[in-house]
Protein backbone atom coordinates (compact mmCIF):
# COMPACT_ATOMS: atom_id res chain seq x y z
CA UNK A 1 0.00 0.00 0.00
CA UNK A 2 2.88 2.38 0.79
CA UNK A 3 4.24 1.99 -2.73
CA UNK A 4 0.88 2.97 -4.28
CA UNK A 5 0.74 6.08 -2.12
CA UNK A 6 4.36 6.99 -2.94
CA UNK A 7 3.77 6.53 -6.68
CA UNK A 8 0.54 8.54 -6.41
CA UNK A 9 2.26 11.44 -4.66
CA UNK A 10 5.09 11.30 -7.19
CA UNK A 11 2.52 11.23 -9.98
CA UNK A 12 0.89 14.40 -8.71
CA UNK A 13 4.28 16.13 -8.61
CA UNK A 14 5.19 14.92 -12.10
CA UNK A 15 1.82 15.85 -13.58
CA UNK A 16 1.98 19.35 -12.11
CA UNK A 17 5.53 19.80 -13.41
CA UNK A 18 4.41 18.61 -16.86
CA UNK A 19 1.49 21.04 -16.80
CA UNK A 20 3.91 23.84 -15.90
CA UNK A 21 6.17 22.99 -18.85
CA UNK A 22 3.09 23.00 -21.08
CA UNK A 23 2.15 26.45 -19.85
CA UNK A 24 5.65 27.81 -20.42
CA UNK A 25 5.97 26.44 -23.95
CA UNK A 26 2.46 26.62 -25.39
CA UNK A 27 2.41 26.18 -29.16
CA UNK A 28 1.38 29.27 -31.06
CA UNK A 29 -0.49 27.33 -33.74
CA UNK A 30 -1.64 23.74 -34.29
CA UNK A 31 0.97 22.86 -36.91
CA UNK A 32 3.98 24.11 -34.94
CA UNK A 33 6.59 21.89 -33.30
CA UNK A 34 5.20 20.54 -29.98
CA UNK A 35 8.10 21.89 -27.93
CA UNK A 36 6.57 21.38 -24.47
CA UNK A 37 5.99 17.67 -24.94
CA UNK A 38 9.35 17.21 -26.63
CA UNK A 39 11.19 18.99 -23.79
CA UNK A 40 9.32 16.99 -21.15
CA UNK A 41 10.08 13.71 -22.89
CA UNK A 42 13.74 14.52 -23.54
CA UNK A 43 14.44 15.75 -20.00
CA UNK A 44 12.52 12.82 -18.52
CA UNK A 45 14.41 10.32 -20.69
CA UNK A 46 17.74 11.76 -19.61
CA UNK A 47 16.76 11.96 -15.95
CA UNK A 48 15.39 8.42 -15.70
CA UNK A 49 18.48 6.96 -17.40
CA UNK A 50 20.79 9.08 -15.24
CA UNK A 51 19.04 8.13 -12.00
CA UNK A 52 18.87 4.47 -13.00
CA UNK A 53 22.62 4.32 -13.48
CA UNK A 54 23.58 6.45 -10.49
CA UNK A 55 21.24 7.15 -7.58
CA UNK A 56 18.93 4.14 -7.98
CA UNK A 57 21.93 1.76 -7.84
CA UNK A 58 22.91 2.92 -4.36
CA UNK A 59 21.91 0.63 -1.57
CA UNK A 60 20.84 3.66 0.50
CA UNK A 61 17.93 4.42 -1.85
CA UNK A 62 14.80 2.53 -0.91
CA UNK A 63 12.67 0.71 -3.49
CA UNK A 64 9.80 2.91 -2.33
CA UNK A 65 11.71 6.07 -3.30
CA UNK A 66 12.76 4.54 -6.62
CA UNK A 67 9.10 3.83 -7.45
CA UNK A 68 7.96 7.27 -6.31
CA UNK A 69 10.55 9.05 -8.46
CA UNK A 70 10.86 6.71 -11.45
CA UNK A 71 7.26 5.64 -11.95
CA UNK A 72 5.51 8.48 -10.14
CA UNK A 73 7.31 11.73 -10.91
CA UNK A 74 9.11 10.90 -14.15
CA UNK A 75 6.33 8.63 -15.42
CA UNK A 76 3.74 11.37 -14.99
CA UNK A 77 6.06 14.06 -16.33
CA UNK A 78 6.82 12.31 -19.62
CA UNK A 79 4.01 11.51 -21.98
CA UNK A 80 3.91 9.11 -24.90
CA UNK A 81 0.17 9.56 -25.33
CA UNK A 82 0.47 13.31 -25.86
CA UNK A 83 3.34 12.71 -28.31
CA UNK A 84 1.10 10.31 -30.26
CA UNK A 85 -1.90 12.64 -30.35
CA UNK A 86 0.22 15.65 -31.32
CA UNK A 87 1.78 13.65 -34.14
CA UNK A 88 -1.67 12.66 -35.39
CA UNK A 89 -2.82 16.29 -35.18
CA UNK A 90 0.14 17.39 -37.28
CA UNK A 91 -0.70 14.71 -39.85
CA UNK A 92 -4.37 15.71 -39.77
CA UNK A 93 -3.39 19.29 -40.59
CA UNK A 94 -1.14 17.97 -43.36
CA UNK A 95 1.98 19.28 -41.66
CA UNK A 96 3.89 16.24 -42.89
CA UNK A 97 7.36 17.73 -42.59
CA UNK A 98 6.70 18.90 -39.04
CA UNK A 99 5.24 15.50 -38.11
CA UNK A 100 8.30 13.73 -39.53
CA UNK A 101 10.62 16.15 -37.73
CA UNK A 102 8.74 15.68 -34.45
CA UNK A 103 8.75 11.88 -34.62
CA UNK A 104 12.41 11.78 -35.67
CA UNK A 105 13.53 14.30 -33.04
CA UNK A 106 11.55 12.45 -30.37
CA UNK A 107 12.79 8.95 -31.18
CA UNK A 108 16.41 9.77 -31.98
CA UNK A 109 16.60 12.49 -29.33
CA UNK A 110 15.05 10.27 -26.65
CA UNK A 111 17.51 7.48 -27.30
CA UNK A 112 20.41 9.90 -27.47
CA UNK A 113 19.62 11.71 -24.20
CA UNK A 114 18.95 8.33 -22.52
CA UNK A 115 22.36 7.12 -23.68
CA UNK A 116 24.00 10.28 -22.33
CA UNK A 117 22.09 9.89 -19.05
CA UNK A 118 23.20 6.26 -18.73
CA UNK A 119 26.79 7.19 -19.51
CA UNK A 120 27.00 10.17 -17.15
CA UNK A 121 25.11 8.39 -14.38
CA UNK A 122 27.32 5.31 -14.62
CA UNK A 123 30.46 7.45 -14.70
CA UNK A 124 29.42 9.32 -11.54
CA UNK A 125 28.38 6.10 -9.80
CA UNK A 126 31.68 4.38 -10.56
CA UNK A 127 33.63 7.47 -9.49
CA UNK A 128 31.76 7.44 -6.18
CA UNK A 129 32.35 3.71 -5.74
CA UNK A 130 36.09 4.19 -6.36
CA UNK A 131 36.24 6.95 -3.73
CA UNK A 132 34.57 4.59 -1.26
CA UNK A 133 37.01 1.81 -2.20
CA UNK A 134 34.30 -0.49 -3.54
CA UNK A 135 35.81 -0.77 -7.03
Amino acid sequence: MKKYIAVGIGGVIGALARYGVGQLFQPTFSTGFPLATWLANMSGSFLLAFLTMSVFRMKQVSPLMISAVGTGIIGAFTTFSTFSVETLQLLRHQALTMAFLYVSASMIGGLLVSFVGFYVGNMLYERGMRKEGNI
